[in-house]
């Protein structure tokens, strides 16, 4: 697989990453539906021989489930691939399945018998991004990563006012120099906050959502990114499946799948959207989902682009798309 250099990391990526969103499984009802974990450990393998070597993902994700498929499938080519992930959800003090309801009047100091059995579960995590809780996620992060060190550690989606805090880039810093992760980033939404990430000048990557549906990240964003030497991970390049052209304004999902909460509007703008893609794609002999990708790898601003899959068909598809 091509590899394209990540900004001035020096890290030669491949230009097609996995997204390790999906493996992480729906348990928490934040993600793309059922998972096998035998299959997800075979399409993280598969990438791998296909010749994909940047793996993303996150501590959140199946509260730790992604990190830990990812780890252990990886394990035996560590110095091979490069490992990213992300920090900042604080899902450790959180009970989210009736299960772990022990666990949770443990850490809360609460008597079980006090705690209802309808009470509503919380969320699925908290946002901490404080120089106490950071160094403590990392170390769990490499505990199921299986690694002594991180390839590129991304704060995730933090709140505009501390993508500009010195205090938290002191920390990553010193991350750094204790050799855990080799270099840091940031996950962002709107490009305004990419952009402040460019211009506090510590970040070496931003993670961006770019895609045929989301554009704004053109005017501004890619060229200061550039500008500056900032590796740029494009992620939701399919815009959530839709641009792969396989959904139907009236398409249905099951509890657990983020798009089962997408306003109604919303998935019928995207479905249009991956149908006019997929006749596209059907008039110039190709996939929709190709197209969709190639459209994401011509912007030179792109450094490598994540794809969420969690099976070894999804792999063998769009990794063959890049080829």
């Amino acid at each position: 697989m091509n590899r394209r250099i990540l900004g001035r990391t020096g890290l030669a990526v491949s230009e097609i990453g996995f997204g390790g969103w999906a493996v992480g499984g729906n348990q928490f009802g934040n993600s793309y539906g059922p998972t096998d974990d035998a299959e997800s450990f075979r399409a993280i393998r598969h990438a791998f021989a296909l010749g994909c070597n940047f793996f993303d993902t996150a501590d959140v994700y199946g509260h730790g489930h992604s990190e830990e498929l990812i780890g252990a499938a990886l394990s035996g080519v560590r110095a091979e691939v490069i490992l990213a992930t992300k920090v900042g959800g604080n899902f450790y003090n959180r009970d989210v399945h009736p299960l772990l309801k022990d666990r949770l009047a443990q850490l809360a100091g609460t008597p079980l018998q006090q705690i209802p059995p309808d009470a509503p579960l919380p969320v699925s995590h908290d946002v901490n991004f404080t120089p106490r809780y950071i160094p403590f996620a990392v170390q769990q992060s490499l505990k199921r990563l299986r690694t002594d060190y991180i390839d590129l550690l991304q704060l995730h989606n933090p709140p505009m006012n501390l993508i500009s805090n010195m205090e938290t880039y002191g920390v990553l810093e010193d991350l750094k120099q204790e050799g855990l992760i080799r270099f840091y980033g940031v996950s962002v939404h709107p490009p305004a906050e990419g952009i402040a990430a460019v211009q506090a000048t510590m970040p070496d990557t931003v993670q961006i959502v770019y895609n045929l549906a989301r554009r704004e990240a053109e005017d501004e964003f890619f060229p200061a990114a550039r500008s500056a030497g900032i590796g740029v991970i494009a992620r939701e390049p399919l815009a959530n499946g839709f641009l792969a052209g396989k959904y139907a304004p009236d398409s249905v999902w099951e509890k657990g799948d983020i798009r089962a909460r997408m306003p109604r509007q919303y998935v019928q703008q995207l479905a249009a959207l991956g149908q006019r893609v997929r006749e596209l794609a059907d008039k110039a002999g190709t996939r929709a989902a190709r197209l969709a990708l190639k459209f994401v790898l011509d912007n030179q601003a792109v450094s490598t682009v994540i794809v969420g899959m969690k099976t070894v068909q999804q792999v063998g598809e769009n990794i063959a798309l890049e080829t």
